[in-house]
């Protein structure tokens, strides 16, 4: 029952190819064993069912009788500076995974500034780094922002910041979204590890990233933000396709639960899209509601500029 299943996924997946042909090079198995497989003259392995299902980004929950229970997968841990290249890398291969076409739209309930602007080489960047190692690593030594050097993995984060930024985008923001990076440059300055003119600059990029996400909601047709003031946000990320798409929950700053269940996936379509007809839209509701929201943001950052 189970490879049938199985087997009528990968047909549907592959379209037009040889059945046998691609089981064959993927399980580097021979034609005829591949046929016997293909023909339920022989079952497949374990081991084997498992490879074409992640080979082919297949679902094991259809395979689990139950509705409460799912097969997910989790990201790898990040304790210390040197794993964010593995990171990175990671979240790199989700994307190389998916079905990036125009039918691709990524939604994001941004509880904080999505990661994806801060990957740059930029003050505010390096900054974000910092603060997330610190209170991801118990073993941290606070060590003033001055000292603090990350490893060099620019091209891994320009390429998945592209990534992201080449894709129809619907994200979900409400004043507070900018609350955690000034409550944490106030923390760090005030324990005298940020210094007031590192601070100054990380304000000024901050304000200028702000800007730009204005100018992208005014000017970029794919990019849709949606100021919701009901919800609690999340910084839930869903990919969604419809042929395959990705719930991504996060579990703290660097790890994410992975989800890929039809049923779950359509379960959080209908949740994004029930959020965004409680939200105003800021690419639609006109240049005095826009200016609104991201004066609100402006004064935040200015406020905290004459704090320090």
């Amino acid at each position: 029952m189970y490879q049938e299943l199985l087997l009528k996924e990968i047909r549907r997946k592959i379209g037009d190819k040889s059945l046998n042909d691609e089981i064959a090079n993927i399980l580097n198995i021979s034609y005829d064993a591949s046929h016997r497989r293909t023909s339920m003259k022989a079952k497949f392995s374990f081991e084997e069912a498992l490879e074409l299902a992640r080979y082919y980004q297949i679902s094991l929950n259809q395979f689990i009788t139950s509705d409460q229970q799912l097969v997910v997968q989790k990201t790898s841990a990040v304790d210390k500076t040197e794993d964010l290249q593995s990171f990175f890398q990671n979240n790199l291969s989700v994307f190389e995974n998916l079905p990036l076409t125009d039918e691709m739209t990524v939604y994001y309930s941004a509880k904080d500034i999505p990661f994806f602007y801060t990957l740059s080489d930029t003050l505010l960047s390096r900054f974000k780094i910092y603060v997330w190692m610190n209170l991801l690593n118990a073993k941290q030594v606070f060590i003033p922002f001055l000292q603090f050097s990350p490893p060099h993995f620019e091209s891994n984060t320009q390429e998945l910041k592209k990534k992201y930024e080449a894709q129809s985008i619907v994200e979900l923001w409400n004043e507070r979204t900018i609350s955690s990076i000034l409550q944490q440059i106030l923390f760090y300055h005030e324990t005298g590890l940020l210094q007031k003119n590192e601070a100054g600059i990380i304000l000024k990029e901050l304000k200028e990233l702000i800007e730009y996400i204005e100018q992208k909601t005014e000017n970029n047709p794919k990019f849709h933000l949606y100021e919701n003031e009901l919800m609690h946000l999340s910084n839930d990320i869903f990919f969604h396709h419809p042929h395959q798409s990705l719930f991504a929950i996060p579990v703290n700053m660097f790890g994410y639960i992975l989800i890929n269940d039809e049923k779950t996936c359509g379960e959080t379509r209908n949740y994004f899209e029930h959020q965004i007809k409680n939200s105003k839209s800021l690419n639609t509701s006109g240049n005095r509601d826009r200016k609104i929201f991201f004066n609100k943001m402006y004064d935040q950052i200015e406020n905290l500029k004459q704090k320090l």
